[in-house]
């Protein structure tokens, strides 16, 4: 049997102009991730509504990111401090521990993301550049896409609402010629790379 995987140390910092209420009763609406950040959540499934607390709440997720393969992963939330933190541990394909921490800082609100995690389906290091690249494309949707939920819940007609522009729709699931096409260039690299350490160096 192969090692296990090296956990991925993953950090998103976003800025908004709301406040940490605003943006916590978005997060936590975790059901409506679908609608509203669709480029990365396909489905989500409430298994456990958890205590009065919000600890013990467990989810369950099908995402994909700019790479056409989907991931199916649950998170059991750990700590619920409304609006400043949200923690969980993830299992399934994505195994790890993360946090959403939520500052006002003036008339903004600075949402930091952290996620130590594996990708049970993946122990290929030549990947890892590919999976964290795929991945920051996700978040930077995440963060067009809060953006204009913020104004969805803050129009005060219908009519406003229906100008706010639908967000980023996911990539296609079938885009195979994309996940191969970017392999061959990661794996291209890291081919390069070996043959620059092992050639002698002229100064």
């Amino acid at each position: 049997m192969g090692a296990a995987a090296k956990p991925r140390e993953l950090e998103t910092r976003w800025e908004v102009e709301a406040t940490p209420d605003e943006v916590f009763s978005i997060l936590e609406d975790a059901t409506a991730l679908p609608r509203w950040w669709p480029a990365m959540y396909l489905e989500v499934t409430e298994v456990d509504a958890g205590g009065a607390d919000g600890v013990g709440r467990v989810l369950s997720y099908v995402t994909k990111a700019w790479l056409p393969h989907t991931v199916r992963w649950s998170a059991r939330v750990t700590s619920f401090q409304r609006p400043a933190t949200l923690e969980f541990e993830s299992f399934g394909d994505l195994e790890g521990r993360g946090s959403w921490t939520l500052e006002a800082a003036g008339s903004t609100c600075v949402v930091t993301h952290r996620w130590s995690v594996r990708a049970e389906t993946v122990t290929s290091s030549v990947l890892r550049p590919l999976l964290d690249a795929s991945h920051e494309w996700a978040m930077a949707r995440g963060l067009e896409s809060l953006k204009l939920e913020l104004r969805r819940r803050r129009a005060e007609t219908s009519d406003e609402r229906a100008k706010v522009p639908a967000p980023p729709p996911p990539t296609p699931r079938s885009a195979m010629p994309l996940l191969l096409g970017a392999v061959g260039v990661v794996s291209a690299v890291a081919g390069a790379a070996v043959l620059w350490r092992r050639r002698p160096h002229e100064f």
